[in-house]
């Protein structure tokens, strides 16, 4: 069963039983998911010809990944520990929405944490207030459609689940219905 299908089918009537929602528009849903990367310590101190390489792969990676083109993020501001300049793209960005959205997150339910070594589930601190998770990737390449063997660089991103819940229980069980694995205690 596709994961809007299962939200629609069977996380809507048990949240509403949970929490006594009076209306359907009023049970929580997933808003947007925001994918994210830095590039940092990959192009640091390396030529401006590099970077443009590095970053470009990772780009298309992630392109790959989320099955949209994220967008370079700019440094705001030159800091000389770090050796970035103003405007020198430091990371890379993707939102999804909709369609997409429903996809991207069934694929990181079903495969990509499944690939996790000793993954036990995600950890109750990665929720904020809201109930919103952020879960780290540390390598890319657990998502089947990027090629281990072509790979030049691995990095890492950020995967961020918004949802329109008021309380983090409200989230936390909106995503456990939906079929994330998280650890309890």
């Amino acid at each position: 069963m596709r994961l809007k299908e299962k939200y629609n089918k069977e996380v809507v009537p048990e949240m509403m039983k949970k929490f006594g929602y009076k209306n359907l528009m009023a049970v929580p849903k997933i808003e947007k998911i925001v994918v994210n990367t830095g590039f940092g310590k990959l192009i640091a101190g390396k030529t401006s010809e590099e970077q443009k390489k590095i970053y470009s792969l990772i780009l298309d990676d992630l392109a790959l990944i989320c099955a949209q083109r994220p967008i370079l993020t700019k440094a705001k501001k030159s800091i000389a520990g770090f050796k970035i300049r103003e405007g020198m793209p430091i990371g890379a960005a993707n939102t999804l929405r909709g369609r997409k959205m429903y996809d991207f997150l069934e694929r990181v339910i079903c495969i990509a944490l499944p690939r996790f070594r000793d993954f036990r589930g995600i950890d109750m601190k990665s929720f904020d207030k809201e109930g919103n998770p952020t879960i780290a990737i540390k390598e890319h390449i657990v998502f089947p459609e990027v090629s281990p063997e072509k790979a030049k660089t691995i990095f890492g991103f950020e995967i961020t689940v918004v949802t329109t819940a008021k309380t983090r229980e409200e989230g936390i069980e909106l995503l456990r219905l939906l079929g994330l694995p998280i650890k309890h205690g």
